[in-house]
């Protein structure tokens, strides 16, 4: 499966905002299925579907209605802007991210040990463990019923 990472809009022809349903027909039944109801937020309910074969894992949200809001991969040849990659270090991937107009760079050591780079206005999270990317995680944000919220709008908030 061509895996290509679509910033702020999905993965190859999977879109934010797609039904369950959709991402059934497109990647068939989950392997595993988790539901993380989050006391924190009584108006957020995620859904997990993993695909192992796949090295993918896809986020539904909402409470109301649940669509499609994340993915998270580990699959070696995913691409993003024609690019593998799983291939390219942490300075490689921030100067394939500004040469695409991402310049918005935050990154921290998470407790779990591995070093999180994040691309806000792309809504990106590369994972790096001994300086070598494990995991790389995109989507955008849904509101209770559903909808996905403009980023822009989100700031203006708080």
């Amino acid at each position: 499966m061509k895996m290509e990472i679509l910033l702020l809009e999905g993965l190859n022809e999977l879109k934010f905002g797609d039904s369950p349903q959709t991402v059934e027909n497109t990647l068939g039944k989950p392997l595993e299925v988790e539901n993380l109801g989050d006391e924190a937020d009584e108006d957020l309910d995620t859904i997990l579907w993993n695909y192992d074969k796949e090295g993918l894992t896809v986020f539904f949200e909402g409470k109301n209605n649940h669509v499609l809001s994340c993915f998270e991969t580990d699959n070696e040849e995913v691409t993003l802007f024609g690019k593998k990659i799983f291939g390219l270090n942490e300075q490689e991937i921030t100067a394939l991210m500004k040469e695409n107009g991402l310049s918005q760079i935050d990154s921290d050591e998470e407790e779990w040990g591995e070093r999180r780079v994040s691309f806000d206005e792309g809504l990106i999270d590369f994972y790096f463990q001994d300086g070598k990317l494990v995991t790389v995680n995109w989507g955008v944000f849904v509101n209770e019923d559903g909808e996905i919220e403009e980023f822009d709008d989100m700031e203006d908030d708080e």
